[in-house]
C-alpha cells in the first residue's frame, strides 16, 4: 500500500492526540512486513515517579483529616455538594473501607494511623494511574505532581481533556484545564477553585 495516510489519519483520531515519533516508525515498519519492529521502536510506558513533597503537602493541605473525635478517632463525613454520598474521611479516602471491611459510609471510624496507612497507598496507586495515563510524554516532577493531586481528588486522568493536552506537549492549554473542574452538585465550591488554582499554578511551576 502506498498510500499510507487513512491508516495513520485513523489510529490518530483514536489515539486522540499527535504521534510521536517512536509510534511513527513502528507503523511504517509493521506495514513493511518487517519483524521485531516493537523492539527498539517504541518507548516504554514511563515507569511511576514517586509523588513528591509538593503532591503530598499539597493534597493533605486540601484534603485535611477532619472530623477528629474527642477520643481521638476519625469519623467520615458526607460529600460537601451532595450532602451524602461518597463518604469521606481521614486524608480523603472515600469507597471501600479495607479495615472493617463494607464500604466508607456514615459512622465510618478509623485511627490516626489507618487514616495515614490509607493515604500512603492511595498515593501510589494514584501517581500509576497518572504515569500509567501519560505514558512517556516529557513530564516534570512538579507537573507529575499537580496531576496527582488532580487524580487524587477527581479521579478523571484517564479523560480529562487536560490530560491529552499535556501529552501533546499543550502545558499552557492543560494549565489552563484546572478550572474546568471546580464544579460538585452542579455548582461551584470555593474550596475546589482554590485546589484547581494551586495545582495548576505547581504545573506551571513545573
Amino acid at each position: 500500500m502506498t498510500d499510507r495516510k487513512p491508516i495513520f489519519d485513523f489510529i490518530r483520531r483514536m489515539l486522540e492526540r499527535p504521534f510521536r515519533q517512536s509510534e511513527v516508525d513502528a507503523i511504517d515498519c509493521v506495514l513493511d512486513g518487517e519483524k521485531d519492529c516493537f523492539q527498539d521502536t517504541v518507548t516504554p510506558v514511563t515507569p511511576p515517579f514517586p509523588i513528591g513533597a509538593e503532591g503530598i503537602a499539597l493534597i493533605k493541605g486540601f484534603e485535611g483529616c477532619a472530623r477528629v473525635r474527642d477520643d481521638g478517632l476519625i469519623e467520615a463525613y458526607p460529600d460537601p455538594g451532595t450532602g451524602g454520598d461518597p463518604w469521606t474521611i481521614g486524608w480523603g479516602a472515600t469507597g471501600a473501607d479495607r479495615f472493617h471491611g463494607g464500604r466508607i459510609a456514615r459512622g465510618t471510624v478509623w485511627t490516626q494511623a489507618q487514616c495515614d496507612a490509607r493515604l500512603e497507598e492511595d498515593l501510589a496507586r494514584y501517581a500509576k494511574e497518572v504515569a500509567q495515563a501519560l505514558g512517556d510524554a516529557p513530564t516534570t516532577q512538579a507537573q507529575f505532581d499537580a496531576l496527582v493531586s488532580f487524580h487524587y481528588n477527581t479521579g478523571a486522568i484517564g479523560k480529562a481533556t487536560l490530560t491529552r493536552k499535556h501529552r501533546a506537549g499543550d502545558y499552557a492549554g492543560a494549565a489552563r484545564e484546572f478550572d474546568r473542574w471546580c464544579y460538585a452538585g452542579g455548582r461551584v465550591l470555593k474550596g475546589l477553585a482554590r485546589r484547581r488554582a494551586a495545582e495548576a499554578q505547581l504545573y506551571r511551576d513545573g
